[in-house]
């Protein structure tokens, strides 16, 4: 679903859960199943965000919106098609990921 306007391109970062969080970077595409207000201190060193569940009033998606970064939720396998380091396109007003290499 499309859940915050915009598009970028940048490297992944798949997170596994809230102990990932320090191995984000400046300007990485975060990748994940979830996020909870518990993940929002990320949001503010990452370019876009991606997740396997959520709609447009998920949590991704408001904070995406709140900070002004596209955002894809609710992809169902992005986690699992998606590799740390990957080159990809998120647009977050049609919806789309784009896996830019492999």
């Amino acid at each position: 679903a499309a859940a915050s306007p915009g598009e970028v391109e940048g490297p992944a970062r798949v997170l596994r859960g809230l102990g990932d969080l320090d191995s984000v970077r400046p300007g990485e595409i975060l990748v994940c199943t979830i996020t909870s207000p518990a993940w929002a201190p990320i949001f503010s060193k990452i370019a876009a965000t991606v997740t396997d569940i959520g709609g447009i009033m998920s949590h991704a998606a408001i904070v995406s919106r709140e900070y002004g970064l596209p955002a894809v939720v609710g992809t169902g396998t992005a986690t699992s098609r998606i590799q740390t380091g990957q080159r990809l396109r998120v647009n977050g007003t049609d919806g789309r990921v784009t896996i830019l290499d492999s």
